[in-house]
Order: structure tokens, then C-alpha cells, then sequence
């Protein structure tokens, strides 16, 4: 379980090829913090840390993964949004992110307001049920409020804290993003939807 507050901004090192997938290497101080086996949401997509050292870790990423996320297009230099899993006994500051992408929206503009930043994003017609305006979703991780619904567009604002400590910032225009929308609103839905098959509705 993740929260979408980054604890860091790390940078793909490397990216290898293998016969399942390929491995991703993460440079980040946050390295030496980490132990194998533990999850870490990247750019909102959750992880398994395989090998981990002071200056970095690494991350098998399955094929599957990289076709229904952004993380199959990453390359060497690429900045990326790191969160560790939520401890049992930490604060709970954003909202609930399983780090289980929901889809990829597309970036269709953003537009400076004063100090914070507008964000426009398409998103597939599929999770247009799960967003509410007011209500949480995480972009590349990153927990936002939905502060306007047009059809099939999502509108989030950023403020200059988070525009300078995560990889929005380095977002343009027709750049796909990791969507993932809030996870009670999903379950909702999903009661609803069983419950009018079974006829319990009106």
C-alpha cells in the first residue's frame, strides 16, 4: 500500500533486456535504505527491489507490466517518482495507491497559473466511472485532486512543492502517464455494478 507522497526523485541508470521482461536500475540515495524483497512504487508502479546498494537498486519488470505502463518506454537518464510501501505505523498523508495501474493517460496541456501548474490529461473511457470531481487520483504516482471533469479529460492542479520535487514538472504535451484512480471509489462501483445484476437495485 502506497500513499502517493514521493520520497525522492531517482534516475534510470540502465535498462536490460532479459528473456521475461527486462531489469531496471534505479539510481537514488534511498538505496541504502532499501532490503530485497521490498516493494517501491515507481512513477506509480509497484516494485520488488531484487538487489539493493548505497547508490542504487534494480527491479525486474515483467512483460505484462511494461505493456500496460509507462515503465516499457523508460531510458537511461530518465528521472522516475520513488514511494516506499506505507508502514503499518506511518502517517497517512495522500490517499490509498495499491501501485496497480489502472491505465495511461496522455498529457494534452498544461498551462502555468501563477506559481502552480495545470495539468489537462486524457484518460481511457474505461475509468471515466471512477473519477469524481474532488476526489483522488494518482498521476505517475503522485496523489492529485480532481479539480475539473470535461468529457474524457481529467484537470489536476500543481502546486510549486510538488511541480519541484517530482517528475511533473518534466511532463510535455502527448507524454503518457501512469493512472491509477482511487482505490474505495473502484470498489464501490464494483458492488453497484454486481449488485444490479442481481436485481438488489431499482
Amino acid at each position: 500500500m502506497f500513499t502517493g507522497l514521493i520520497e525522492s526523485v531517482g534516475i534510470v541508470s540502465d535498462v536490460v533486456l532479459t528473456s521475461s521482461g527486462f531489469t531496471l536500475t534505479i539510481r537514488t540515495p534511498m538505496g541504502s535504505e532499501l532490503h530485497h524483497g521490498e516493494s517501491v512504487a515507481v512513477n506509480g508502479v509497484c516494485l520488488t527491489a531484487t538487489t539493493c546498494s548505497d547508490a542504487e537498486w534494480t527491479a525486474d519488470i515483467g512483460p505484462e507490466t511494461a505493456r500496460v505502463t509507462t515503465l516499457g518506454t523508460l531510458a537511461p537518464g530518465r528521472p522516475v517518482n520513488l514511494e516506499r510501501s506505507m508502514r503499518a505505523d506511518g502517517r497517512f498523508g495522500g490517499h490509498f495507491v495499491q501501485g496497480h495501474v489502472d491505465g495511461v493517460g496522455v498529457i494534452d496541456a498544461i498551462r502555468q497559473d501563477g506559481e502552480s501548474y495545470w495539468l489537462a490529461v486524457g484518460i481511457p473511457a474505461d475509468l471515466e466511472p471512477y473519477v469524481i470531481l474532488k476526489g483522488s487520483i494518482a498521476l505517475e504516482g503522485v496523489s492529485l485532486t480532481v479539480a475539473r471533469l470535461d468529457r474524457g479529460m481529467v484537470h489536476v492542479m500543481i502546486i510549486p512543492f510538488t511541480w519541484a520535487h517530482t517528475t511533473l514538472s518534466s511532463l510535455r504535451a502527448g507524454d503518457r502517464v501512469n493512472l491509477e484512480c482511487d482505490m474505495v471509489g473502484k470498489y464501490v462501483a464494483r458492488s453497484m455494478e454486481l449488485a444490479a445484476r442481481s436485481g438488489l437495485t431499482p
